[in-house]
């Protein structure tokens, strides 16, 4: 099990850049890693994910583009480069690590381990 600590949000413009850090307690080489965001009112949705050798990553649709998804597993940190921000951006974005297959990876219940989240607002 791995603890996770978000850090890099803030209160942005549209069409500005934000870089997200996840540090890790342990090992991050053992799991895939991801990011997702909740906005105040929905549901808890799938952002990006990257493979735990950093072989294969996935986007979300609505960030596809514009968000980079990189891991560094000798740091036991993950980072999540966003450009191009919109103001439907805005959410608390979560890291999170766990293991998962192709199928389920964009889903939540894939990963065991969470931090506690970081708030990115995005005004037009």
């Amino acid at each position: 099990q791995v603890q996770l600590v978000e850090s890099g949000g803030g209160a942005v413009q549209a069409g500005d850049s934000l870089r997200l850090s996840c540090a890790a307690s342990g090992r991050t080489s053992n799991y895939d890693m991801s990011w997702f965001r909740q906005a105040p009112g929905k549901e808890r949705e799938f952002v990006a994910a990257i493979r735990r050798n950093g072989g294969t990553i996935y986007y979300a649709d609505s960030v596809k583009g514009r968000f980079a998804i990189s891991r560094n597993n000798a740091k036991s940190t993950v980072t999540l480069q966003m450009n191009s921000l919109k103001p439907e951006d805005t959410a608390v974005y979560y890291c999170a690590a766990g293991t998962a297959i192709t199928s389920t990876i964009r889903r939540s219940e894939s990963y065991a381990n969470w931090g506690q989240g970081t708030q990115v607002t995005v005004s037009s």
